[in-house]
C-alpha cells in the first residue's frame, strides 16, 4: 500500500519539485497539496495522509501553528522544510516543539553530495517516518512518547513519572524515569558518548534536561544536523538543562558535567588520554563519509583514548552510523546501550547495533536518563 503524502508549501515551484521527487518512488503517492497552513489543517483532517511535508513560513497560517493544530486533532508524522539560517533553526525547533517529527533544509543539496542522493534521502525519510505510523506505534513523531510536566526545580535525582501517550513540549524540562529499578553494574566510566539522527533533537533534550548539575562525567553528543543548526540547538539545550551544554570547539578540554555537541558539517574527534582528553574539530571533504558529523568517527576516536571506560548510547535515527564505531568500543570493553524500537522515531541506528550483536542493554527513551545516572554511580 502506497504511503499517502500531503505536500504543503506556498511556493508552486517547491510544491511541484517536491511532488516530482517523491513520485519517483512507486511506494509514495502525493495525494494532494496545500498552499498555506489553514488549508493544510483542513486537508489533513479530510484526507488523513500518512505523512505531511510542511513549510515553516506561509500566509494565512504559518507552518508551526499548522503543526500544532494538526497534532491536536490527529497524530500524523510531519516533516518540516526550513532555511539554513539562525532564524530558520529557531523556527525549526519551535516546529519540533509543536509536534513535527523531523526537518530537512529547503536547499536539498545542503544535505547530500548531489541531487540524486538528496532526492533519495528525502524519499527514504518519508518512508521511514511513515513506517512507524503504519506499524501502529503511538510514538511515531519526533515528539516524545510520554509527556511529563515541566519541573523548574528538578532535584539531583529526577522523580519517577508515569508515561502517557501525550507529547511533551520540546522546551520543557523533563524528569527521568525511575532510578531505583536498575542497579549500577559497578563498571568505571570516564566518558558518555551519545549518537543519534532522525528524532534525535527531542530525544537528546529528553535525556540532557533530566541530568543533575553535578553529573560526574563529560558527555559528547553526535547529532546529524546541518551546520547552521547545531549552535542554536546547543544554546537551546543549555538554556533548559542543569548541566552545561555547548557546541564543541577545537581544543575543548573534556570536563565533567559538560555536554559537547558536535558541530554540523565537521567531524569531532577525541584526542589525548583519559586524564586529559580534548576534542579536535576538523573539516571533512571526503566523499566517502556520508555523515558530518559521523557517530562512527567520534566513537572510534573515543575508543582509542578511553578504551573500556566509555558508556556509548545509540538513539533513534536512520541508517547504521555508529555501528562500526560501537564495534571498536566493544572490542575495548566499553558498554553499548541502544534505544528500544517502541520509543524510536526511526529504529535504524539502534537496530544496526542490535543486529550486529554489539548491544549490552536495550533502553526505552524515558528510562535513559535515570539509568544513566544510576550506571555512572550518581544514583
Amino acid at each position: 500500500m502506497a504511503i499517502r503524502v500531503l505536500v504543503v508549501d506556498d511556493s508552486s515551484f517547491f510544491r511541484r519539485r517536491l511532488t516530482e521527487i517523491l513520485a519517483k518512488d512507486g511506494d509514495i503517492d502525493v495525494i494532494d497539496t496545500a498552499v498555506n497552513g489553514r488549508e493544510a489543517v483542513d486537508k489533513a483532517l479530510a484526507l488523513k495522509p500518512d505523512v505531511i511535508t510542511m513549510d515553516v513560513e506561509m500566509p494565512v497560517l504559518d507552518g508551526i501553528s499548522a503543526v500544532r493544530e494538526i497534532m491536536q486533532q490527529q497524530r500524523i508524522p510531519i516533516l518540516m522544510f526550513s532555511s539554513l539560517t539562525h532564524e530558520g533553526a529557531k523556527a525549526t525547533f519551535d516546529a519540533l516543539d509543536a509536534g513535527a517529527v523531523d526537518f530537512l533544509p529547503k536547499k536539498f543539496e545542503d544535505i547530500a553530495r548531489d541531487k540524486n542522493e538528496a532526492g533519495q534521502l528525502l524519499r527514504d525519510r518519508v518512508k521511514a517516518v511513515a513506517r512507524k505510523r503504519q506499524l501502529g506505534r503511538t510514538t511515531f513523531s519526533g515528539s516524545l512518547s510520554a509527556r511529563v510536566e515541566a519541573r523548574p526545580n528538578l532535584s539531583d535525582k529526577p522523580a519517577l513519572t508515569r508515561s502517557t501517550f501525550e507529547r511533551p513540549k520540546l522546551n520543557e524540562r523533563v524528569s527521568a524515569a525511575p532510578i531505583g529499578r536498575h542497579q549500577c553494574s559497578g563498571k568505571s566510566y570516564k566518558l558518555v558518548a551519545i549518537g543519534t539522527s532522525t528524532g534525535g533533537p527531542v530525544a537528546l533534550q529528553r535525556i540532557i534536561t533530566a541530568l543533575p548539575a553535578n553529573f560526574p562525567l563529560p558527555i559528547i553528543l553526535i547529532q546529524h544536523m546541518p551546520a547552521a543548526f547545531t549552535g542554536a540547538f546547543a544554546s537551546r539545550l543549555n538554556s533548559l538543562a542543569k548541566i552545561e551544554v555547548r557546541e564543541a570547539q577545537d581544543n575543548d578540554v573534556l570536563r565533567p558535567g559538560v555536554a559537547y555537541l558536535a558541530p554540523g558539517g565537521k567531524q569531532m574527534l577525541v584526542e589525548g588520554n583519559e586524564s586529559q582528553a580534548r576534542l579536535r574539530i576538523k573539516e571533512d571533504d571526503s566523499p566517502r563519509i556520508t555523515f558530518k558529523p559521523s557517530v562512527d568517527i567520534t566513537f572510534a576516536t573515543a575508543a582509542k583514548v578511553y578504551s573500556d571506560k566509555v558508556l556509548a548510547i545509540v538513539l533513534t535515527g536512520m541508517g547504521a552510523d555508529g555501528r562500526e564505531g560501537a564495534r571498536l568500543l566493544k572490542q575495548q570493553g566499553a558498554k553499548i546501550w541502544a534505544q528500544d524500537e517502541a520509543s524510536c522515531v526511526v529504529y535504524g541506528m539502534p537496530q544496526a547495533i542490535a543486529a550486529a550483536g554489539l548491544m549490552d542493554e536495550e533502553v526505552a527513551l524515558n528510562e535513559v536518563a535515570g539509568r544513566l545516572i544510576t550506571e555512572v554511580g550518581h544514583g
